[in-house]
């Protein structure tokens, strides 16, 4: 897979999230995510309305499912996502009935391996069950506690290397990672590089950045992409 860059829309508001949706697809994004914000927030009609705007562009829905996997996979698929995320903690039916409503219904899914005790082997489980893409994870809220405790804050890059060995799948890393580290991700075998809070996002207001949003992600994206040409 080539270098692929994906915006996270980190919002709670449909009006918000187009306009900077279309800010991205200027700049060079490849695909857009309708992040967790924004499902909470506006659900199906979020979906729907980034698919009527951008009727070509590959978007994931970054539902989170650990329950009811097939109906959530079934409904946003249905709405015009391309790409459903299932958590490698939900039960391993669940993570199957998604794989089988993606395979119905046409949606790709990504298994997202946030908070496993062992971070390669949910990634591994994600793969050998079917699932087209692992999200390697760690979380903003793990992130923040262990930094309070006065700890090392967590990467995902510490183990990115062993979860991209450990899969056959292409991987994301995803979480808390400065730009020059979201860049150098491909680097590491991890070509769908994806870009949020706090990259772009304001992670505490969930509204977008101050300042050249547009330039910024211009030059991230030429970056990426080059990368991947080299």
């Amino acid at each position: 897979m080539e270098p692929t860059v994906q915006i996270s829309l980190d919002l709670t508001n449909i009006d918000e999230a187009l306009e900077t949706a279309a800010i991205a697809m200027r700049a060079g994004v490849d695909w857009l995510e309708a992040g967790t914000p924004l499902i909470l927030a506006e659900g199906l009609h979020g979906v729907r309305a980034l698919r009527e705007a951008f009727p070509d562009t590959p978007i994931v829905a970054d539902l989170k499912t650990m329950d009811g996997g097939y109906l959530e996979a079934e409904m946003m698929a249905k709405a015009g996502a391309t790409h459903v995320v299932v958590m490698a903690r939900a039960h391993p039916e669940t993570i199957k009935c998604v794989v089988q409503a993606g395979a119905d219904f046409g949606a790709k899914v990504m298994g997202d391996n946030l908070g496993c005790p062992d971070m390669v082997a949910g990634a591994k489980e994600l793969a050998d069950l079917g699932c087209d893409f692992v999200i390697h994870h760690i979380g903003y809220d793990e992130r923040r506690g262990i930094a309070a405790a006065g700890n090392p804050m967590p990467s995902p890059l510490d183990q990115l290397r062993d979860v991209v060995a450990a899969v056959d799948v292409p991987v994301q890393a995803v979480g808390g990672l400065s730009l020059e580290q979201a860049i150098a991700c491909p680097a590491y075998g991890a070509p769908l590089v994806v870009l949020g809070a706090p990259l772009t996002i304001d992670a505490d207001a969930f509204k977008t950045a101050d300042g050249d949003l547009e330039a910024s992600l211009r030059m991230i994206c030429d970056a990426i992409h080059k990368g991947g040409k080299s």
